[in-house]
This record gives structure tokens, C-alpha cells and sequence, in this order.
């Protein structure tokens, strides 16, 4: 329980942040699946489409600090290379 009122704001904002942060986060995490789920299913079209997309979303979370720079690239480079691999295949 906050003892002063710029800690009751604090909390506040807190509380609007959290939930902006998870819906910016459930929607990358998604649009990660779904090229995931491409893949498995063989669909690398589908895949390559994806991407773009799913790449926008990561770089939106890291410019907004909702997660790290190097882990949005990292997250890309692994999706870029699960694409290609399942090409060759």
C-alpha cells in the first residue's frame, strides 16, 4: 500500500505500463508462433510472408524497451535462419 500520493501515481501508471508492455509482448510472441508453426507445417511461403511482419513487431518491443535490443535481433537472426534451413530441406 503507497504511504505518499506520488507513490499511489506511481503505482498507477505501473499498473497501465504492465498491461501495455503485455499486450505489445503477447502480440510478438504470436506473430512468432505463427512463423514456427509455418515451418513445421512445411508452408515456407507462408513463412517468408510472416516475417516481415513478426520482424516489425520485435523492433516495436525494443524501441519501447519492452525487451532488449540484442534479444529482438537474436529473436530474427533465429527465425531468419529456421526459414532458411527449412528451405533447403
Amino acid at each position: 500500500m503507497p504511504n505518499s500520493a506520488s507513490a499511489s501515481k506511481r503505482l498507477r501508471q505501473d499498473k497501465v505500463r504492465a498491461e501495455r508492455n503485455k499486450s505489445l509482448k503477447t502480440a510478438m510472441k504470436t506473430k512468432i508462433k505463427k512463423i514456427r508453426k509455418s515451418i513445421e507445417a512445411g508452408d515456407i511461403e507462408a513463412a517468408e510472408a510472416a516475417f516481415p511482419v513478426a520482424a516489425k513487431s520485435l523492433d516495436k518491443a525494443a524501441a519501447k524497451n519492452v525487451i532488449h535490443k540484442n534479444k529482438a535481433a537474436r529473436k530474427k537472426s533465429r527465425l531468419q535462419q529456421a526459414i532458411l534451413k527449412a528451405k533447403k530441406a
